[in-house]
């Protein structure tokens, strides 16, 4: 089990005061770096990992620690770097060495240790090192089999940080899925959850009786040939999984797809801040390529990292302002057709704050007549408000409207009686509160995909 310890310093950790939190382990410890640079490694004499610690991340984004460490950190909420350092479970003093390590870069630069614990300086002498310690090449992973790449995270809130972000990269490329075990506790966040959506990748929980189960539907898993998986085609699920109480959170979820012509004037990410500026009041805070987000919301930027991986397509995650959880996740591709942006929106209420369904039809007007929407998807669920996903079984969000762009004016099928937004058709179906809303929806995309059909053999 890899252990993390993070500190959080208002200043730049500089080579020498990452120099001097190294030799926490000693005159002997040998240091190399992987990840093309990123990682930089602590190893004891044999070459066996003792320490992984990632380059420094300047979190430029108001509330991103607390968000994602919570509420016992003594800092003050503004720009900090954040330098995070995983341990070897493989070695018993690895955990030690990575606090004194942290402890000597906020006795120098000032700051706190994540997770809460009394500074230590001291040198960490450490024994043999046994010759099963696994040396897997990426910080955040503990096993690698044939079939999966093995994450074990202990800490309350799971995100898609830059560790994992690189295990889920590493199990692509390699023709491996990236399978997280959690405790009980542990919640994702949204990112997260949408990296281990697609079996067999999976979120394993790992509760105090030593059984396995999916944190995201209760299935029972079993350890066999090098992965995690249920038994049988219909899996058992596991007693006492909770489904949770309804405490009167919820969650707006948009699903919002566009399209927009290949040039060089394109400017990525105007489809979502408007978004945003309609729900929320203001623009999105920050955005990333991992979590936390430490850079400002810039849409000359995301556009020029999209541009640069193109034609790989780039995922993202944004985030607002911490009075108001709000989050997205976006993935820019390019097709045939173009360059499309594909998001997933969130926005969190407690039981006395109203979802802002009022500002639905204007935002789909505004995007079918500004930044190339394909569709729109409007949904509302029951879920926390800080976004976070436990292991429970949530229901499934119910949809209150549909929006379709231009495109689709001319194919829309008889028999329904759709709002005209300017260039799109709008189609409610619903409160949020009812169920049934989603027969309509499947009844109305389908006869849109029936009518699509008939209308290419006539061509």
């Amino acid at each position: 089990m890899t252990q993390s310890v993070i500190a959080l310093t208002p200043e730049m950790p500089d080579p020498k005061t990452l120099l001097a939190g190294l030799y926490a382990g000693g005159p002997d410890i040998e240091v190399r770096s992987v990840s093309d640079g990123a990682v930089i490694q602590l190893c004891s004499p044999g070459g066996r990992p003792l320490l992984s610690v990632e380059v420094p991340t300047f979190v430029q984004v108001p509330g991103e620690a607390r968000r994602l460490l919570g509420d016992d950190i003594d800092i003050p909420d503004g720009p900090l770097w954040w330098t995070q350092v995983h341990a070897s479970a493989a070695v018993p003093e690895a955990a030690k060495l990575a606090g004194s390590f942290a402890g000597r870069l906020v006795t120098v630069l000032g700051g706190a240790v994540w997770p809460r614990r009394p500074v230590i300086t001291d040198v960490v002498p450490f024994g043999e090192v046994p010759e099963t310690a696994p040396d897997t090449g990426s910080p955040a992973v503990d096993v690698v089999t044939d079939k999966t790449v093995v994450a074990i995270q202990e800490r309350p809130i799971i995100p898609l940080s830059n560790a994992l972000a690189h295990a889920l990269r590493t199990a692509a490329t390699s023709g491996r899925t990236l399978q997280v075990i959690t405790p009980p506790a542990a919640r994702l966040t949204l990112p997260m959850r949408a990296a281990l959506s697609g079996v067999p990748s999976r979120w394993v929980v790992r509760d105090e009786q030593g059984r396995c189960y999916d944190g995201l539907s209760g299935a029972e898993l079993h350890w066999r040939g090098g992965t995690f998986a249920p038994s049988s085609s219909a899996p058992r699920i596991v007693e006492g999984i909770s489904s949770g109480t309804d405490s009167g959170d919820r969650q707006l979820i948009l699903s919002l797809r566009t399209k927009h012509p290949a040039t060089e004037e394109l400017m990525l990410g105007g489809a979502l801040e408007t978004a945003w500026r309609h729900l929320t009041g203001a623009a999105p805070a920050g955005w990333s390529t991992a979590e936390p987000v430490n850079l400002p919301w810039s849409k000359l930027q995301l556009t020029s990292l999209a541009r640069s991986r193109a034609p790989q397509p780039t995922t993202l995650t944004v985030v607002g302002r911490p009075d108001h959880p709000a989050l997205a996740t976006l993935r820019v591709s390019r097709t045939t057709a173009g360059v499309e942006e594909d998001c997933t929106f969130a926005l969190g209420y407690g039981p006395d704050e109203h979802p802002s369904l009022d500002a639905v039809p204007a935002l789909a007007e505004e995007l079918a007549a500004r930044h190339g929407l394909i569709s729109l998807l409007v949904s509302l669920r029951k879920a926390r408000r800080d976004l976070t996903v436990p292991p429970t079984q949530e229901e499934p969000p119910i949809p209150v409207s549909f929006t379709l762009g231009a495109d689709a004016v001319g194919s829309a099928p008889a028999g329904f009686h759709p709002t005209r937004l300017g260039a799109a058709l709008h189609y409610p179906l619903g409160d949020g509160t009812d169920p049934a809303a989603w027969v309509a929806l499947r009844r109305l995309t389908g006869a849109f995909r029936e009518t699509h059909t008939q209308g290419t053999q006539g061509l």
